[in-house]
């Protein structure tokens, strides 16, 4: 494996623009034939599916929280133009000390920082921000500036002129421009595979990339990352059955090829489509939003039926969506009760929401996953009931123990928690 050449497209907070220049870039790269893929900090199921959509090539989840150095390298590794997207702002991570922040995959790939800052209310400030950012930390290097929201070229002047001291490359500065905003819904963005004018988004912001940054500088700042350890992870199951579609997104490209690189088989089928559960040694229902499908899954007759029936012979786990489907049923947010597979006993509901947010540490002594791990939890569901064993001992990024997380019940075990990676961690 080698070490791609790369950039790190960071900002000083979130809602600087980050998402769009580097969607931007990704697409406008690819069109001019460069080779070139993309990447995103931290745990993020909706950005790497656009990421993917620009270039045309599978998108890479880097978690310097949750994952080991050697793991990080090596999932970076590969050919062509590297370009990792960060989240909220360089240096902000997870309490109490920030760690896995953006600035430590910059520290550990020793890939250069392109920022970008929202230029919108500023001017000759822009200066003292960007040189603190700068100068934040000598093992964070900041090798250029793309201005966002920029009002004029008169704005645009005064924004060069203030940082020309500062000797950083200022590698474009885009006006402020309707039409290349993405809508939200409650959690996180739509996904890229429900958006029917995709195409002509990106097309749109790449347009506007082009036109406003100079991409041949951006591309001559990227640095080769450092030598490649080779990194294996032991899958779970040797032929394994993983539930994909709207309903049930949240599965990461490099989780899947991770299992196929170890020796597994991985069948991919559609809860949505009613396909029935295929012959596996794990079923593995992944994240998503099941309660936008409720009433689908719910009428899914064949694929319930035979996932109950493999229960008694097939290990069955769930993570967060798919936690959810196992259980009894799922409220709505209209109040509606749609009954699940009943395979744990779970209620949970979007009629009253509930923001759970965090990394965890993990242990789970029995189930299919069964170990100690680093995890996230990020949902909005609020639980009626859980009765049973709990799958997981829990604690949050910071040490502190929280109540346990998750169900078993025979061969079936699920949480809210997404794993990510194994750790020594308590």
């Amino acid at each position: 494996m080698s070490p791609p050449r790369g950039l790190i497209i960071a900002a000083p907070a979130s809602g600087s623009g980050k998402t769009t220049v580097t969607l931007g870039l990704l697409r406008a790269l690819s069109r001019a034939g460069i080779d070139v893929r993309g990447a995103k900090s931290g745990p993020d199921y909706i950005d790497p599916a656009y990421h993917a959509a620009a270039c045309g090539r599978p998108c890479l989840n880097l978690d310097a929280w949750a994952m080991t150095p050697d793991l990080l390298r090596a999932r970076a590794s590969g050919d062509g133009l590297l370009l990792i997207e960060g989240a909220m702002g360089l240096f902000d991570g997870a309490p109490p000390d920030g760690r896995g922040a953006t600035a430590d995959l910059a520290r550990l790939l020793g890939y250069p920082v392109v920022l970008v800052v929202d230029a919108a209310r500023m001017a000759q400030s822009i200066a003292p921000l960007v040189a603190g950012f700068a100068a934040c930390d000598p093992d964070v290097r900041i090798a250029g500036v793309i201005l966002n929201r920029v009002g004029s070229d008169r704005h645009a002047r005064m924004l060069r002129r203030a940082l020309a001291p500062s000797g950083l490359p200022v590698l474009g500065c885009l006006p402020r421009t309707d039409g290349i905003a993405r809508p939200s819904r409650h959690l996180g963005l739509v996904q890229a595979q429900e958006d029917p004018a995709l195409d002509v988004f990106l097309d749109r912001v790449a347009d506007t990339v082009a036109t406003w940054i100079d991409l041949g500088a951006l591309r001559d700042l990227a640095t080769c990352g450092p030598d490649v350890t080779p990194a294996r992870t032991t899958p779970p199951a040797q032929r394994i059955a993983v539930a994909q579609d709207a309903a049930f997104s949240f599965f990461y490209p490099h989780q899947r090829a991770d299992w196929q690189a170890a020796g597994a088989e991985v069948i991919a089928f559609s809860p949505l489509a009613d396909d029935p559960v295929p012959q596996a040694d794990l079923i593995y229902l992944p994240g998503g939003y099941p309660e936008l499908f409720a009433a689908q899954l719910s009428s899914a007759n064949r694929f319930l039926s035979s996932l109950r029936n493999a229960s008694q012979t097939t290990d069955i786990y769930g993570e967060c969506g798919g936690f959810m489907a196992l259980g009894q049923a799922i409220t709505d947010a209209d109040g509606l009760i749609h009954p699940m597979a009943g395979l744990l006993d779970l209620h949970t509901s979007f009629a009253q929401r509930k923001l759970h947010l965090g990394y965890r540490h993990l242990h789970a002594e029995q189930g299919p996953m069964t170990g100690r791990w680093a995890g996230h939890e990020f949902h909005y569901a609020t639980t009626l009931h859980a009765r049973g064993n709990p799958l997981f001992a829990a604690h949050d990024a910071e040490g502190t123990a929280l109540p346990d997380m998750g169900l078993v019940a025979g061969r079936v075990a699920g949480s809210f928690a997404h794993l990510i990676d194994r750790t020594d961690a308590p």
